[in-house]
């Protein structure tokens, strides 16, 4: 147990008035008996109160600075506290004989409201305000980034999409939730990003197929692209397969953690010409000379 009010509040005694607060909402969350339903969360809870009350009021504070836990007798708080509880003594009672004044303004060692008479425990546990929902965006959008308009209880507005934005993530709409006693929660939307015709997305990096005419990919050449940021050119070298791809570094999706983007490979999908726009010599040149099966007979 806790050898000092301090220590029930887990900081140090030259802890801000500020550092305490924090402290004893983080613990009174946690130990609340609404939230907690083991048998010693009253008590502990009940422990953490008497010790914000005391570190919380400047004058008490510097009271127990000075004579420390022998105010209560050389014991620490929680057990000096127990011994009174037995007889059904006031806690509030107790903390007035030693500090004077209003001592908990409320809070007795007998029932257990909701509120604990520290301004009520609804100051820290209150309804989910958030609101969840989903949404769906263009690929491209998710890609690049942008806006995208939804709905929302009857509100419509423009959400950002920031670059790189995948399947299964979840953004945050400051201020867009529920609202309750003068507070707004969030809205969070899970993301679904809708497919493309033309992309494909792993990890970070994406794939597109590109037709490829059969002259310039036996002989070599140049292709103009489409990417999604911009055209490029694309080198082709000769002998050139269907199915070959060429990585084009940095053409790819944003990782929203590491602010690095992925590449982008293109695939090869070789144009065949069709045999009857092909001129009528050449046409029959390739079929003598070009290697592969016999012809087939009629």
């Amino acid at each position: 147990m806790s050898k000092s009010l301090y220590e029930t509040l887990g900081v140090s005694p030259n802890a801000s008035a500020d550092e305490i607060k924090k402290a004893y909402r983080k613990l009174a969350r946690k130990y609340h008996p609404d939230i907690c339903k083991e048998a010693e969360c009253e008590e502990k809870f009940k422990e953490i109160n008497a010790a914000y009350e005391i570190l919380s009021d400047p004058e008490k504070r510097k009271q127990y600075d000075q004579y420390g836990d022998a105010m209560f007798g050389g014991q620490n708080f929680h057990d000096f506290a127990q011994q009174n509880f037995q007889g059904g003594v006031d806690l509030d009672e107790i903390l007035r004989s030693i500090f004077g004044g209003g001592g908990f303004g409320g809070f007795s060692s007998g029932g257990f409201g909701r509120s604990s008479g520290f301004g009520g425990f609804e100051e820290f546990v209150h309804p989910d305000l958030d609101i969840h929902a989903k949404i769906t965006i263009p690929f491209r959008t998710a890609i690049l980034g942008g806006t995208h308009s939804i709905s929302i209880n009857g509100e419509t507005f423009d959400v950002r999409i920031p670059p790189g934005v995948k399947n299964g993530d979840t953004l945050r709409i400051r201020g867009k939730g529920k609202s309750y006693n003068g507070k707004r929660g969030d809205l969070l939307l899970k993301v679904e990003v809708a497919k493309d015709p033309e992309y494909e997305r792993i990890g970070n990096d994406l794939y597109k197929r590109i037709d490829i005419p059969l002259k310039t990919a036996m002989f070599g050449g140049k292709v103009k692209v489409d990417t999604l940021e911009k055209e490029i050119t694309l080198k082709v070298p000769k002998n050139t397969k269907c199915g070959q791809k060429f990585r084009v570094k940095g053409l790819g999706a944003m990782d929203r953690k590491t602010k690095t983007k992925g590449d982008l490979y293109l695939e090869a999908n070789i144009v065949l010409p069709k045999v009857e726009e092909l001129d009528p010599e050449l046409a029959k040149m390739m079929e003598e000379k070009l290697p592969g099966g016999e012809n087939a007979s009629v």
